[in-house]
């Protein structure tokens, strides 16, 4: 899974990207300090993992993981190539969520675009940029099939119905996500990789003092619901100061200002929910390791993750949930109380599912 962090110059995105990554990307009081995009990949938070760690004593834990991508400011005009507009569009379109970093605190010393802080204003600017810029691409292709269909091409019927819903959606200047689609106009419409049909995460940046949100931070929240799009309010600056203390320090330093889950943990939480993604388990004495996949994925499917091979030769699942066996104590008691279940093709993955998977090729 890729993410882009976005957002306009100088919101904290550069600062949260260091925090979530900790991978020391360039964060200055300047406009497009960022210009190539840095990129992190982050392990995601599970303690289910150590517990199956050394409950079958293995030799390696893998966790499931995230790539962030850390993308220039951006600014009005973005569309047309204003700033680094152009390059900034690029890099969104290979991500498959976006995190829009808002700035929802007040510093003098912190220079803003656009001389005052309005976290409204601030998302619909960059929200229109991207609509613009989906606008150009969608009208010409409508066009081209438009044109097509009427020449006798009548199989572009559906893809030219739903691009004529499409265009007029961003001619309100509506994002595309906020479409009702069915699943095979989702289909089609992710050969476009349009920029604002792109599933986002509004991030509200507070102040060190603001934790528990202020009033900026609760109009980014009404506008994220209405949206139907997922939100967190956090402090990047205290987040990337948190990543700077020894990794013992961490804890007692969050309990102080009762922080109970890192910027992290809720970013990939929202992450998760946003997608439809969950983990399933396996665990061996080689190896504990967590999959992602989308929920309601099937047994034969979820094993395709492991290998294709897995998948093509599927013949059965052993599963046990991740609480009845850790409830037993250790996969053998698990199946001595036959909480071990034997399920087939049709069977939907839950989450937290450990699978030993039966295959013959």
């Amino acid at each position: 899974m890729k993410i882009g962090v976005v957002g306009l110059p100088n919101v904290g995105k550069s600062t949260l990207f260091n925090a979530i990554t900790e991978a020391g990307a360039e964060s200055a009081n300047y406009p497009f300090c960022t210009i190539e995009p840095n990129i992190g990949v982050v392990d995601v938070p599970d303690s289910r993992l150590d517990v199956l760690g050394q409950m079958y004593h293995t030799q390696k834990i893998t966790p499931a993981s995230i790539e962030f991508m850390d993308i220039a400011g951006l600014v009005a005009g973005a569309s047309h190539g204003e700033g680094l507009g152009n390059k900034f569009l690029s890099h969104i379109r290979e991500v498959d969520a976006i995190v829009h970093v808002v700035r929802c605190f007040e510093n003098e010393k912190i220079i803003h675009v656009s001389g005052s802080v309005d976290p409204i204003r601030d998302i619909e600017i960059i929200n229109l940029e991207l609509v613009l810029a989906d606008l150009e691409q969608v009208t010409k292709k409508y066009e081209k099939d438009a044109k097509l269909m009427r020449v006798g091409e009548k199989s572009l019927l559906d893809s030219v119905a739903l691009l004529e819903r499409v265009k007029k959606c961003l001619e309100d200047e509506k994002p595309v996500r906020t479409l009702k689609l069915t699943e095979d106009e989702k289909e089609i419409l992710k050969s476009f990789s349009l920029l604002t049909a792109k599933p986002v995460i509004y991030v509200a940046n507070v102040g060190e003092n603001e934790l528990a949100g202020n009033e900026m931070s609760k109009k980014v929240e009404e506008f994220a619901h209405k949206e139907g799009s997922g939100v967190i309010t956090l402090c990047a600056r205290l987040e990337e100061e948190i990543v700077g203390l020894e990794k013992d320090e961490r804890q007692m330093f969050k309990e102080e200002l009762g922080i109970t889950e890192s910027g992290l943990e809720k970013l990939v939480k929202e992450s998760y929910d946003l997608l439809g993604l969950m983990s399933y388990l396996t665990a061996g004495e080689k190896e504990v390791r967590a999959w992602t996949i989308k929920k309601g994925t099937k047994a034969p499917q979820a094993a395709g993750k492991i290998h294709t091979d897995f998948e093509k030769g599927f013949i059965k699942a052993e599963v046990v949930s991740y609480a009845d066996l850790v409830d037993a104590g250790n996969f053998l008691k698990a199946k001595e109380k036959g909480k071990v279940r034997i399920e087939g093709k049709d069977y939907v993955m839950q989450d937290g599912d450990v699978v030993l998977f039966r295959f013959n090729v």
